[in-house]
């Protein structure tokens, strides 16, 4: 049975390569593909992302709706909230734990922009 696609003519580029050419050339493409989702992920979040962050730190539901819609309010999502509760524990003394249980009561959110500069992209 003879094929009747382009597959000569689409491998003919690969065709004076050793396995370890290929082997490269293969992670070479992966990378390619795998640099831009790494990106999108870097840069972007959601609320259901950033939710599921705070419930793998251990807190439930209840305590990670309230933090994430008031990142939303502060203009502190884009930093991450594991990070804004992270950042805030660190900076104050407080346990993980205390740090994002008041930050679900809405309290130390001034505290939390300061650290972030008012929600500026810094990281």
């Amino acid at each position: 049975m003879r094929r009747t696609d382009d597959f000569e003519t689409r491998r003919a580029h690969l065709q004076g390569m050793s396995d370890e050419e290929l082997k490269a050339y293969f992670w070479k493409l992966a990378q390619q593909v795998v640099d831009p989702l790494l990106e999108l992920g870097y840069k972007n979040t959601s609320p259901a992302i950033e939710r599921s962050v705070l419930l793998r730190m251990g807190f439930s539901s209840l305590e990670a709706k309230p933090m994430v819609e008031q990142a939303i309010a502060h203009n502190l999502i884009s930093h991450g909230v594991g990070n804004v509760v992270y950042r805030l524990s660190k900076s104050t003394g407080m346990s993980l734990r205390d740090a994002g249980v008041a930050l679900s009561r809405g309290e130390m959110w001034e505290q939390a922009e300061q650290l972030f500069e008012g929600g500026k992209n810094n990281g």
